[in-house]
């Protein structure tokens, strides 16, 4: 005697903060009914969409996921971040009702790097100036020197899968690697392991690898950038609130920073009329560093696979 499999409104509810998954990762859900969020969704249009269809997981793209959300689905277990940074989900509020909080570590790291290390030779490079110049008819050969990476130093701040992996291009490149990451261990022999204040002082160029919490926001500072070398170039694709944006312009502005390249940003999407997107030396990609067609199917792949295990696990557990 076969059973028939339950219908899809009986069936429990993932909840996805966005229009679309890989095709993988709902095949992994198969026995979930998918309830998509839409492109943007505010955080009100989560916690309406818990509120209606009482998730026992959600999936978090897009949008912040907050107290109010999680209690509005009361079956909610599991909140599964489709990527590695978890600053977008109230992880205390989490806590605090037995609600897992888990990331897709690692999934997206090629892809971030490879973004990370396109902005770091755009900025040295001066491709986009060069690139302005030349359509306006400009042939700059005689004047123009870009800075060469070989012999310099790369300080990173963030040694986990993507500030690793970055440091491997950094090395490929015949730079000096040095880093800054508290819980980073056994690292390889080509990258030294320094405070801030080195990071700071000894860098040629800085990348930004490490997640947003309360003790490192506004990382780079006023202060903290007046400590680096004259002329540094600052890549950040991790998160936009690592950096105080005003301090960054002043700097840009002074050559005190000879370049940037952002990823990420304190509000996101950024608005029209941002003081960056005046900014000559300040090459803009709008957070997709992560965003490629194989990191999509690894991401969505991997926050399905924590889903089901995190359900199992709590479902063993009682």
């Amino acid at each position: 005697m076969t059973t028939a499999a339950p219908a899809a409104q009986d069936r429990p509810a993932v909840l996805v903060t966005a229009a679309d998954l890989a095709p993988e990762a709902l095949a992994l859900l198969d026995g979930y009914r998918i309830v998509y969020a839409g492109k943007t969704p505010s955080d009100q249009d989560i916690v309406d969409l818990c509120r209606a269809h009482d998730p026992a997981a959600i999936i978090v793209r897009y949008g912040k996921v907050g107290a109010a959300a999680m209690d509005a689905a009361p079956s909610l277990r599991v909140i599964s971040k489709h990527g590695s940074g978890t600053d977008t989900i109230d992880k205390a509020a989490a806590q605090a009702r037995n609600i897992d909080v888990v990331a897709a570590v690692g999934a997206n790291a090629a892809a971030v790097v490879e973004q990370a290390l396109a902005l770091l030779l755009a900025c040295a490079k001066s491709v986009i100036a060069l690139d302005v110049r030349m359509r306006a008819g400009h042939w700059d050969k005689a004047t123009h020197k870009s800075e060469e990476l070989a012999g310099k130093t790369l300080g990173l701040v963030g040694l986990g899968a993507i500030g690793l992996r970055m440091a491997k291009m950094g090395a490929a490149l015949d730079m000096r690697v040095i880093g800054h990451d508290p819980f980073a261990k056994n690292l390889p022999a080509d990258v030294r392991q320094v405070d801030l204040d080195t990071i700071w002082r000894e860098s040629d160029a800085i990348s930004l690898h490490c997640p947003l919490t309360d003790d490192n926001r506004g990382l780079l500072n006023a202060r903290t950038l007046a400590q680096c070398k004259p002329g540094v170039i600052l890549v950040n694709t991790a998160r936009g609130g690592l950096i105080d944006e005003a301090a960054l312009i002043d700097a840009v502005r002074s050559g005190q920073v000879m370049a940037a390249g952002l990823d990420s940003f304190a509000v996101e999407p950024m608005t029209a009329g941002h003081p960056f997107q005046h900014e000559k030396n300040i090459i803009l990609s709008p957070h997709i560093g992560g965003v490629t067609r194989a990191a999509y199917v690894n991401m969505g792949i991997a926050a399905a696979r924590n889903v089901l295990a995190a359900l199992a696990r709590q479902a063993a557990a009682r």
